[in-house]
This record gives C-alpha cells, sequence and structure tokens, in this order.
C-alpha cells in the first residue's frame, strides 16, 4: 500500500510516511492500512511502536524459524540423545554427605557479594485468571504472603546467614527481568511494600524485548486497528536484554562473578541456593542446570541431556513414548532430569553470550490462536484454530555455548511447585497445590527439628514419612504413589523465610513442643491460630 503522505509538512506527518516506506519496504505496509482513521493520540502511538521495530531482523527471524527443519523428527532426535553423565551430576538426595561443604563454598561466595540473583518474572497471571504479574499473585497462606515477598525474604536470610557466618555485611543484588505488560505494576508493587525489607539501590528492573505475531505468510498482525499483537521473545530473550540494557556490565561494576536464574512461579523456589553455587563453583562449571526427576514417562516437562554432545533441554513433545519410558538398571527413568528454569551462570558466560553467541540463537516457533484485525474489512476476528506464530527463545538455549556444563538434583516435594494455573482448572500447579507444598514442607521441616502437632484432642498426629526421602532406591512407582495433589490437605504450617532459609534454626523453636494447627512461626515468635483465639 502507499504510504500515508506527511500532513501539511508537520514532523509526526514526515514520520508516518517514512515510517511507511520503511513498513512497504519490508513487505509489512499493510500495518498501517488504517492510518487515515486513526485519531492523533492512536497515530502517536502506532508510531512510537514502530519506530524501534526493525522490519528486516523481523523478516529475517520469521525466515529463519520457519527454515528449521526440526532435527530429522523424533526418531532422528532419539538415537542422538544420551543421559546427564555421573560425573556432571551432583544430588541432593545421594551426595547428602557432600552438602555441607557446597553450602559453605556458597555462603562464603555471597558474604562476599559475589552472587547475584536473576528473576524472570515477565509472566503475566492470565491463566491464573488474575490481571496482574504472577509474582504479586498470594496463594491463600496464612501470612498472605505473595511469592514476590517470599523471595524477598529468602535473600534477606540468606544475607544474614552469611552476614553471621563471615562476620561481614553483604549483599545480593536482584534483576528481575519484566516484559511491557508487567514493568510498571511490578515497580508500583516493590514500592507499595518499601522493597520487602531490602535495599532499592540492590534491586535491578529491566525490561525484555517483544516481537510481533506474524500469520503463518510472515505478516504482523492487528490486535486493534492502530495496534500491533505484540508477545515477549521468550524467556530466553534474557541475553539480548542483558546487553541492551548494560545488565552484565553493572553486575561486572558490582564484583558479581556467579549468578542464580530463576522462574517466577516456583513457591518454593531457593533463591541463589548456596547449596547448588557451591556446587558448581567447586565442579568449576561457568553453567548449571537445577533439575528434579521426572515423575513419569509422559509427564509435560523438558528433560536435560546431551543430543550430539552437546548439552540441551529436548521438550516431552520431541521424543518418542518408547524414549521416554527407557529405564536404567537402578529401575530409574534414563531420561530424567526434568528441566526446572532454574539456572547457575558465571558472568564471565554471560558476557560471552551476551557479546558472541545470543545472535546465533534461533527463535522457537510457537502456533496459537491470535485475534486479529482484518485487514480487508476492520473486523476483529478470534480465530477458533491456530492461525500464526509468536516466536521466542528460551533460557536454556544457551546450554551449547557452554565449556563446563553441570546438573544438580533436588528434590521435587523440596523445590519444585509451579504456579500456572486457577484452582477452577485441572488441579494442578495452581494456588492450592501450590499453598500445599510449601505448607508440607514446613510441616517437615518441623518435625526433623523435633516438634510435635497434635489434634484437637491433645492427642500427637502421626508423621507420615515422605517415601523418597532421598533414598537413592526409592522406585518410580513410590513417587508416583505418593504424590501430593490438591485433594490431600497437608498440616497448616508456615514459617517464614526470615526465620529459616532451608529448616535451619528451628530448634529453638519447636524441639520437643507441641503444636496445634494452624501455625505459623515468623520473626515475632510462634503463632498458633486456634478457633478461640490466638
Amino acid at each position: 500500500m502507499e504510504a500515508p503522505a506527511a500532513a501539511g509538512g508537520d514532523a509526526a506527518g514526515e514520520e508516518a510516511a517514512a515510517l511507511g516506506q520503511r513498513l512497504a519496504a519490508g513487505g509489512q505496509g499493510h500495518v498501517l492500512r488504517f492510518w487515515p482513521e486513526l485519531g492523533g493520540a492512536a497515530r502517536r502511538a502506532l508510531a512510537a511502536e514502530l519506530r524501534d521495530m526493525d522490519v528486516a531482523e523481523i523478516n529475517r527471524f520469521f525466515r529463519r524459524a520457519r527454515g528449521d527443519g526440526g532435527g530429522g523428527g523424533a526418531a532422528g532426535l532419539d538415537a542422538r540423545m544420551e543421559p546427564v553423565p555421573r560425573d556432571v551430576l551432583g544430588s541432593a538426595c545421594r551426595d547428602r554427605g557432600l552438602l555441607p561443604r557446597w553450602e559453605s563454598r556458597g555462603l562464603a561466595e555471597i558474604a562476599g557479594s559475589r552472587v547475584a540473583a536473576l528473576l524472570l518474572a515477565g509472566g503475566q497471571g492470565t491463566r491464573l485468571g488474575v490481571p496482574y504479574p504472577k509474582g504479586m499473585c498470594d496463594v491463600g497462606l496464612p501470612s498472605r504472603k505473595t511469592l514476590f515477598h517470599l523471595q524477598a525474604q529468602r535473600l534477606r536470610r540468606l544475607q544474614q546467614l552469611a552476614e553471621e557466618q563471615h562476620g561481614t555485611p553483604c549483599h545480593i543484588p536482584w534483576y528481575i527481568m519484566t516484559s511491557g505488560r508487567t514493568m510498571e505494576s511490578t515497580k508500583e508493587f516493590f514500592l507499595k511494600h518499601r522493597y520487602f525489607g531490602l535495599k532499592k539501590e540492590n534491586i535491578i528492573f529491566f525490561q525484555q524485548g517483544m516481537l510481533p505475531a506474524l500469520g503463518f505468510d510472515g505478516k504482523i498482525l492487528l490486535e486493534e486497528k492502530g495496534k500491533i499483537a505484540m508477545a515477549p521473545d521468550g524467556n530466553g530473550g534474557l541475553y539480548r536484554a542483558l546487553g541492551a540494557h548494560g545488565i552484565v556490565d553493572d553486575m561486572e561494576r558490582r564484583g558479581v562473578q556467579s549468578v542464580h536464574v530463576y522462574c517466577v512461579d516456583n513457591i518454593l523456589v531457593k533463591v541463589a541456593d548456596p547449596r547448588f553455587i557451591g556446587f558448581c563453583l567447586e565442579k568449576g562449571a561457568d553453567c548449571g542446570a537445577k533439575v528434579v526427576e521426572k515423575t513419569n514417562p509422559t509427564e509435560p516437562v523438558g528433560v536435560v541431556c546431551r543430543v550430539d554432545g552437546v548439552y540441551q533441554v529436548v521438550e516431552y513433545s520431541e521424543i518418542s513414548l518408547a524414549t521416554a519410558q527407557k529405564r536404567g538398571p537402578d529401575g530409574r527413568l534414563l531420561f530424567n532430569a526434568g528441566n526446572i528454569a532454574n539456572h547457575y551462570f558465571t558472568t564471565a558466560f554471560l558476557k560471552d553470550v551476551v557479546n558472541t553467541y545470543e545472535p546465533q540463537l534461533q527463535h522457537h516457533v510457537a502456533e496459537k490462536k491470535i485475534p486479529h484485525v482484518d485487514i480487508a474489512t476492520g473486523q476483529l476476528i478470534q480465530p477458533e484454530k491456530p492461525n500464526g506464530i509468536k516466536m521466542e527463545k528460551f533460557v536454556f538455549d544457551i546450554f551449547q555455548f557452554s565449556k563446563k556444563f553441570v546438573v544438580y538434583e533436588v528434590l521435587r516435594e523440596d523445590e519444585f511447585s509451579p504456579l500456572k494455573n486457577a484452582d477452577s482448572q485441572n488441579g494442578k500447579d495452581n494456588p492450592t497445590t501450590a499453598r500445599h507444598a510449601l505448607m508440607s514442607l514446613h510441616h517437615c521441616w518441623v518435625l526433623n527439628a523435633g516438634g510435635h502437632f497434635v489434634d484437637e484432642n491433645g492427642t500427637r498426629i502421626p508423621a507420615i514419612p515422605r517415601v523418597t526421602n532421598g533414598r537413592s532406591d526409592a522406585t518410580p512407582a513410590d513417587v508416583n504413589d505418593n504424590l501430593k495433589d490438591a485433594n490431600d490437605l497437608p498440616i497448616q504450617c508456615e514459617i517464614s523465610p526470615l526465620v529459616s532459609y532451608g529448616g535451619e534454626g528451628l530448634e529453638k523453636y519447636v524441639k520437643d513442643r507441641e503444636f496445634r494447627t494452624p501455625l505459623i512461626i515468623d520473626e515475632d515468635g510462634i503463632h498458633e491460630l486456634v478457633k478461640n483465639g490466638m
């Protein structure tokens, strides 16, 4: 189509004409189809959206993404896959004797202010049925703490532990990557809650990029007549954003050498986990992945493995059932290292990624049902089947560039319970399962520290052991038979992260004592919320 003419030679009109020519040259001139119908504010907003858009680059992304042949299909991939070898694997269960050493090494790094946490917080709570970022979700804990609040308090406790052990003040910088949709509300939330007791200067917000949604023909889709259908560029957009916003430079200025990267939606996440960091340092790793054991062959989670000798995450949809079902001599699934988006990187490795490797990353294509304006009629179309693609990169795409890659396996019930769905959905990964997972963990902490729970008659409630409990001989059947779901009702118990980061230091509160539920232990002491008052 013809580029919009400059309105009376004014600067805005001239800019619009220039935009039109640039779009037309890239085969995307249809984006301005409804320009004559737009008011002044809508024109300015659309022009602003297009100003920083590199049309040639988007077209190149599309060609590369659609040209990816998929690696020869499932059968070809299956034959090239190898499980993670034992020499690069650390396990919170099988290496129990090494945990104190790894934790000590990690805390020493934290005490030297050489560790940062990096939170991937770009996700909206759409599937949760809320109009705000996931980190602001309250899953109904007795304290009503949100995911952001819990993570901030874990960082505060870690700083305290490191200072107590090493006698020097320290801080853990917290880098928070938002998307365009979540940036302002996230910043406002932190301000409203006074940064949850952390120093404002040690919390650094930055924004991931956005890419337009495209039709199967590569044409940019319009969400409204004056608005492009945009989507975040995936959590792997992190690496481009690190460069664009000078984040790696900031890390270097602060003396950060190790970075823990994790997703916002895991209520059990051990932020800047000193054991994980210590393990990676002991191994001399530049890149590490924390994993949980897959519960069954068809669980929809990617697995960390080697393909053609190179580490990567293979999505559950990319391998055959026969390969997913393979077992080793110990009865465990052969490909059992379930990816939980929880990673370690050295700052030096991130710098190499930003400067050298990021441009080599290819986008993954997700076919989606994308509401859009019909260019011919101007009508909004709500498609019933996929009509276009969103392009994204994944945070694990850079494993292939690591010179020393390691894997650290932890117990799911200790460290992984994601929040993805509303309670009204399928009973998995929702506020109820997240809340139950945290309270079950804290129940175990109290028992391990020598405390007991009693019912309303004062009778001790028997402790039900977790069957796996770190045993290396736990069979997959054991795990499946003892998975908790939303129908289980755990003991109601919540322990503030300011009191205990990972179950430590609770003996002085609970040893040889009996408690009624709900029980809250926080920095103000012990609270038993019984029916006739506290």
